[in-house]
């Protein structure tokens, strides 16, 4: 795999761009793999990745039913963060983040991540308590956060009204956390997944499974049958479906999440920020695009598109905390389609087919966790037990009641 610098780009540049070597190969299929990972977003090729380059198993295929991160891992907000309140989820995340901080180096690919902070503002003094509680929480996790007050939240922010209909109290931020671009996290995972041997498969939809009461014999796929000796489901928000093909029935629903962008404008909002009270969130993207998200619909469905209902809600308290955009157009919206486990946790790692495993449950946090959780599963599949950090997000928590309810965290009413 030839590695990008300055001279290479130079050296292309010259000749019109027209000799860069392709970023992955498209491969064929062939009749047998020692793992079959369903989902080419960006969990499933992280997790082929690491198999290859971290855990020495490079006989693995990716099946996409359509084109690598053409699902959720391209229908999202971008967005990095670690400051979540159970040890459980603030350890994971925590890894993710760390991760994310030194991809580009390590996957030769610039995925743009900006650490420009996690602000999360409350708007009453009760709303300021607990948001003090969950700061602690935070630090006492072993991740950065740090209270701000109402003047301290104005400096960070100087175009934000805070005599809004909720006036603004205080709130705290994770200098750490901020964005990439999503599209280049995909590219990045599947070049070096693709260098280091594994077959990606594009517009195979896996249709059936042959099985029995304790294993998976084969995905029966659009382009033939597929054999393995093991597999993994990384098909967020469908993963339900492609389960009860093989008699398993996972305690997660489907939800979408919607999120629009503005036209773009010169760079004028240096953080990301986020109100639970009255639920949106912003940030500004690279291409000066302001990319806007509220809450997650309370319905259950597939759909991945917007919604005049949820633009009606958001809008409005996009306004309300940041006048200075009132008069930007919407250009663009959708939805990504999110597993929500009964938690809002995720769900990671063997499942009662010795030799299936699964990434699901991600909720709202799947972009955050696509590192750690590609890092973790390709470790589990490996070894046949959890990775230490999966450990509290095993399947059997719902039989044995040790949930981990991070709906607050997740920005999730539920």
């Amino acid at each position: 795999m030839a590695r990008y610098s300055a001279l290479s780009l130079l050296r292309n540049a010259l000749s019109g761009h027209r000799r860069w070597p392709r970023t992955w190969q498209d491969a064929e299929p062939k009749r047998h793999y020692d793992v079959v990972i369903i989902g080419g977003g960006g969990h499933g090729l992280a997790t082929a990745c690491y198999l290859a380059t971290r855990q020495g198993i490079r006989n693995v295929a990716v099946l996409e039913k359509s084109w690598l991160g053409g699902g959720n891992s391209g229908r999202n907000t971008q967005v990095s963060r670690s400051n979540y309140f159970y040890p459980e989820s603030g350890a994971f995340y925590e890894h993710s983040l760390r991760l994310f901080e030194g991809l580009t180096d390590e996957l030769d690919f610039n995925i743009m991540f900006s650490q420009r902070g996690i602000l999360s503002i409350c708007h009453s003094a009760h709303e300021m308590e607990i948001y003090r509680r969950w700061a602690n929480a935070i630090r006492m996790n072993g991740v950065d956060s740090r209270l701000l007050s109402r003047d301290e939240v104005k400096q960070r922010v100087p175009q934000i009204n805070l005599d809004c209909r909720f006036p603004i109290t205080g709130g705290f931020i994770q200098e750490r956390g901020g964005i990439s671009r999503h599209d280049a996290l995909v590219w990045a995972y599947a070049r070096q997944a693709s260098a280091a041997g594994v077959d990606l498969v594009q517009n195979c939809e896996v249709l059936d499974f042959e099985s029995s009461d304790s294993r998976v014999a084969a995905a029966l796929t659009s382009r033939g049958r597929i054999s393995a000796d093991r597999f993994a489901l990384c098909v967020a928000g469908h993963s339900s479906q492609l389960a009860a093909l093989v008699g398993l029935r996972l305690p997660v629903s489907s939800i979408p999440l919607q999120a629009l962008v503005t036209e773009p404008v010169s760079a004028v909002f240096d953080t990301v920020m986020m109100s639970a009270r009255i639920h949106a969130y912003i940030s500004q993207s690279d291409r000066g695009e302001l990319v806007v998200g509220g809450g997650a619909d309370l319905y259950n469905s597939y759909a991945q598109r917007g919604s005049l209902g949820t633009h009606l809600e958001t809008l409005p308290a996009l306004v309300e905390l940041l006048p200075l955009f009132s008069r930007l157009r919407m250009m663009r919206h959708w939805a990504g389609t999110c597993d929500m486990a009964y938690d809002v946790s995720p769900i990671v790692g063997p499942t009662p087919l010795e030799n299936l495993f699964v990434s699901t449950g991600w909720g709202t946090g799947g972009y955050k966790a696509i590192p750690a959780g590609g890092d973790t599963l390709a470790w589990t599949i490996a070894h046949g037990c959890p990775h230490e950090l999966l450990r509290p997000f095993q399947l059997d928590r719902f039989r044995d009641g040790r949930l981990i309810d991070e709906g607050a965290a997740s920005g999730v009413a539920h």
